[in-house]
């Protein structure tokens, strides 16, 4: 415990990574894995052809949906603060 105060207390340029490789290849990390926001049960109504689709690769049909959607989200805000970004620039 006095080990992990006495690293906390540190600032970052004062320790040294000297010994430890940088990380080049992250094609094995997931995305997410440690990230779990609360969620929530909702009630949708959705055409039969997405549900069919989205149950057509097997279990984990709800979260393949919610992974859509976050992505779509992600996208969209990302898109959002170009335009305003644009705007400031030409104002």
């Amino acid at each position: 415990m006095r080990d992990i105060r006495a690293i906390a207390a540190k600032k970052d340029e004062d320790i040294d990574f000297s010994d430890i490789p940088p990380v080049l290849d992250w094609s094995g990390a997931e995305i997410g894995k440690f990230y779990r926001p609360a969620k929530k049960p909702v009630t949708m109504r959705l055409d039969s052809d997405v549900i069919a689709w989205l149950k057509s690769d097997g279990r984990g049909y709800q979260t393949r949906a919610n992974q859509l959607l976050r992505h779509a989200m992600a996208h969209l805000r990302k898109a959002k603060t170009v335009v305003r970004r644009k705007k400031r620039q030409k104002g």
